[in-house]
């Protein structure tokens, strides 16, 4: 009797184990979800781009509407997975939140003039290059200043984990030129600074800088430390990064790509 009921709780043991087994598996698999599936089930595509910088990402503030490069290019996308460009979401981002935003898994990518670096590619997957640009400086049209040299014992306005700053005091010490950085969250607040003489130089992409010129300032012709843009997904995320990759080759090949970049006037 007692044999019998001591092979009777290894049974019930086992049989335990074995639903136990297949729940767990079974919750696995639903952890274990891809990024593109969860996208499509969701219904939509969660895009941080920026906000503050015209012809790329830029929230027009008489219409609220957002607009630029980069939001065309995140329609593509989501045209891909989605069959629809407007099964999408935007969300502002800096270069100091954009990275946070997509760890935390608020965004599902970055289409936001990120720059790819050896480190960044550390902590996240990037796509091919889909525009290249190179740091440039602007200046006061009456400030005197010509080039890199002149601004030597000024200073100079970037935006926060830029890579701007790096490039900058890289080919200052060439020149010879002492240069302190002055960071702000956005670009307007760095257009704001030199207006006011906070700082005497705003840097950055020359494209950006592009979107800031206006009568009183104007772009040195010096230029620095190409940029080569691309969109950002999260580590492990490899088949959501497989189907960006696969539509900005496309584009590239169809033409499309340039289309974009001769609409919004980028150069």
């Amino acid at each position: 009797m007692r044999k019998r009921k001591f092979f009777a709780g290894i049974l019930i043991f086992i049989v335990g184990m074995i639903f136990t087994g297949c729940g767990s598996s079974s919750q696995d698999s639903s952890e274990s979800t891809s990024a593109l599936q969860k996208i499509k089930d969701r219904g939509y595509l969660n895009v941080g781009v920026k906000l503050d910088v015209p012809k790329f990402g830029y929230k027009d503030p008489k219409t609220s509407e957002i607009e630029g490069f980069e939001v065309d290019l995140s329609k593509a996308i989501a045209k891909k997975i989605l069959g629809d460009e407007n099964k999408i979401k935007f969300q502002g981002v800096t270069a100091k939140t954009r990275g946070p935003l997509l760890d935390s898994g608020q965004v599902d990518m970055i289409a936001a003039t990120f720059t790819i670096t050896d480190e960044r590619k550390k902590s996240y997957n990037f796509s091919d290059p889909y525009f290249t640009d190179h740091v440039g400086l602007m200046v006061k049209k009456d400030s005197g200043i010509k080039d890199l040299k002149g601004l030597n014992n000024k200073k100079i306005g970037v935006a926060q984990s830029s890579t701007s700053k790096d490039a900058i005091q890289a080919e200052a010490e060439k020149v010879g030129s002492k240069v302190s950085f002055l960071e702000f969250p956005g670009y307007p607040d760095i257009k704001s600074a030199l207006d006011s003489g906070r700082v005497d130089c705003f840097s950055v992409d020359k494209s950006i800088l592009n979107g800031y010129l206006d009568d009183s300032t104007v772009l040195l012709k010096e230029e620095f430390s190409p940029q080569d843009y691309g969109i950002a997904t999260k580590k492990g995320n490899d088949d959501l990064a497989k189907t960006i990759n696969e539509t900005i080759k496309e584009m590239k090949e169809s033409g499309e790509l340039d289309k974009l970049i001769a609409k919004w006037g980028i150069q």
